[in-house]
């Protein structure tokens, strides 16, 4: 069914994550629009460029953080004619929940989405997925950027070391350290700008996908952000767990099945959710 033959939402708005473009969303952007849905992928403030430039020049996104991240995607879709559907990977799916907090969007999924203030599991893969940059407060104020090895682990610990290569070197870039730390700190921090309400009735359906094999967001935290919203408030959370998925869901073998999943879910949830 396209966009025009429904009463859902025709436009998606895609968030990616942190060491990551708008690149990494190039086969589901391609897919959306195949289903006839008008798709935006706007950078990170800073990111806009081509990702080679980045590599050779991280100083437009050595400062940047999570408020000037989430506020620049808050006006790209308040400029919008009607409430989209917001999809976001990994920091990205933070900003989706704290986007739709904000009354906005038609529907969101959260994919392998980083914790918000009041989740407090840290696993241990976490930790180690983070520590490349953690490791030294200087990284706050700077980009960062991980070695293959890292990345590997990171990222396509389910995939072998050809594809993984391939995927390193084509979607890789730097990642602003500040995000990193404002995330790791925002429990301890009030003012945090990944600060939420979980009690929120008003918000719009939210999808939590979580993969099983994920190092970075292990499925375990997820699954808590799903719980905690399904106890605090009415409005929907429905929670899917993709089992050997790694966090490269988006861009690793089979990634058709996860994108078609959390459309359709979208598409489901949003034309209930609206007003006839």
């Amino acid at each position: 069914m396209s966009a025009e033959q429904s009463t859902a939402p025709d436009t998606i708005v895609l968030i990616h994550g942190l060491w990551m473009t708008p690149l990494s969303w190039e086969h589901w952007i391609e897919r959306f629009r195949g289903r006839g849905y008008q798709v935006l992928a706007p950078a990170w403030p800073g990111m806009d460029v081509d990702a080679d430039q980045l590599r050779r020049d991280t100083s437009a996104i050595d400062n940047v953080g999570i408020e000037e991240i989430v506020d620049s995607y808050d006006s790209i879709i308040r400029n919008l004619n009607t409430p989209p559907i917001i999809m976001g990977h990994s920091f990205g799916g933070a900003f989706t929940e704290i986007l739709l907090d904000r009354g906005l969007g038609a529907a969101g999924v959260a994919i392998d989405a980083a914790g918000v203030r009041g989740i407090t599991k840290l696993p241990f893969s976490t930790l180690r997925s983070g520590c490349p940059v953690l490791k030294s407060p200087a990284n706050r104020h700077r980009a960062v950027a991980l070695t293959f090895e890292e990345f590997h682990y990171s990222f396509t610990n389910t995939m072998n070391d050809e594809d993984a290569r391939a995927a390193f070197e084509r979607y890789a870039v730097p990642g602003p350290g500040r995000v990193l730390f404002e995330g790791a700190f925002a429990n301890f921090n009030p003012r945090t700008a990944l600060q939420l309400d979980f009690k929120n009735e008003d918000r719009a359906p939210l999808l939590l996908v979580a993969g099983g094999s994920d190092h970075v967001v292990p499925a375990s935290i997820d699954k808590a952000t799903s719980k905690r919203f399904q106890r605090k408030s009415t409005a929907l959370t429905d929670y899917k767990e993709f089992p050997d998925r790694s966090h490269f869901t988006v861009g690793q073998q089979d990634w058709e099945e996860v994108a078609d999943y959390a459309l359709d879910w979208a598409v489901e949830h949003a034309r209930a959710a609206t007003p006839v």
